[in-house]
């Protein structure tokens, strides 16, 4: 199998959303940080949708900062969040399905397969981890997402929620390593899908985005 390597169009665009986005020194920062407040007992990766019979970019950077976090012993286990959005594949379950491929073990692989807004990852995935059993909880995503997401995790979902924004030399390390995964993705393959532009109008998914549709009774 052949290596897979991080294109340049992907960094160009996260390059692009700086602005809106943690700095290249303060993710180390915090990843130096994390190092010290952990091990996390769990880390939340948001989902992202599977089209075209592939991962995208996006997906692949998540999955393998994921599993940087996870080797280097900062998180004990890994909970990927993501219901069926745009495709007719849930994205917890084949995030889950590339993890267990490039080698974290299943027993270490969780889904949440509620959210579909990102306010909705973290939402429903910190109540899962701690309907779980797991009480330290961290979110794992690319420094744009992590940032967006600082301000509603703090402030609805709890203060306590570790942040690890991803450092990018890290995952380029991490992927020269490792080799081009291969999956089935029928066990996410959802029969009657429905995209969530046809269930949900502009006004209604904007709501969901915001984090104001947020089912409370979740997970209890």
């Amino acid at each position: 199998m052949s290596r897979f390597f991080l294109s340049s169009a992907i960094l160009a665009l996260f390059l692009s959303l700086a602005a809106c986005s943690f700095s290249s020194k303060a993710t180390r920062r915090m990843l130096h940080q994390s190092q010290k407040n952990g091990p996390y007992d769990l880390v939340v990766v948001p989902g992202v949708p599977f089209e075209n019979g592939s991962w995208s970019q996006v997906m692949k950077i998540r999955i393998l900062w994921s599993k940087y976090l996870y080797d280097k012993g900062i998180a004990k286990n890994v909970m990927y969040s993501g219901s069926s959005v745009a495709s007719p594949f849930t994205e917890a379950t084949i995030m889950a399905l590339y993890a267990e491929a490039l080698g974290i073990p299943r027993a270490n692989i969780f889904t949440e397969t509620k959210a579909e807004h990102s306010t909705e990852n973290i939402y429903y995935s910190y109540k899962l981890a701690h309907k779980l059993g797991f009480r330290r909880v961290a979110l794992a995503s690319d420094p744009f997402q992590t940032k967006m997401l600082k301000k509603f995790t703090r402030r609805k979902v709890s203060p306590d929620v570790g942040l690890i924004p991803m450092v990018f030399d890290s995952v380029r390390v991490l992927e020269a390593q490792v080799r081009e995964p291969h999956i089935d993705p029928m066990p996410a393959f959802v029969k009657e899908f429905v995209p969530l532009s046809e269930r949900e109008n502009f006004w209604q998914r904007l709501q969901g985005t915001r984090g104001r549709r947020l089912d409370a009774e979740a997970y209890k």
